[in-house]
């Protein structure tokens, strides 16, 4: 009886503690957040991108201007201007790790 309440407790907490422990990596989260308007490559290239006039995160000169500090709290918050959001903020779906290996990942795309 008692290893069976063992096992039982051990078949709810496993899972749980596997899927807490699990991040996405950077790539994945660029993939699923940001490229559909950054454009895979970073270069802002998609319909909506040119729309929004989004830099282009491969361009050195674009890239030296920013800093990481702001990406992360531009990642983190979101983006508006003239009260309008530009971006909507990650800060519930992404950890503050994961938003510092996206700031990474972005640099990363530098050509």
């Amino acid at each position: 009886m008692k290893i069976s309440k063992i096992f039982a407790l051990l078949s709810v907490i496993l899972p749980l503690a596997t899927g807490a422990a699990y991040a996405a990596s950077a790539s994945e989260n660029w993939d699923n957040g940001c490229a559909k308007c950054h454009a895979a490559d970073g270069s802002g290239s998609t319909k909506i991108g040119k729309k929004l006039k989004l830099k282009d995160y491969t361009d050195a000169q674009v890239q030296a201007g920013l800093k990481d500090e702001e990406m992360a709290k531009a990642i983190k918050e979101g983006v508006t201007e003239n009260g309008k959001e530009r971006m909507k903020g990650f800060k519930d779906e992404l950890s503050d790790a994961e938003i510092n290996d996206l700031v990474a990942y972005i640099r990363a795309l530098k050509k």
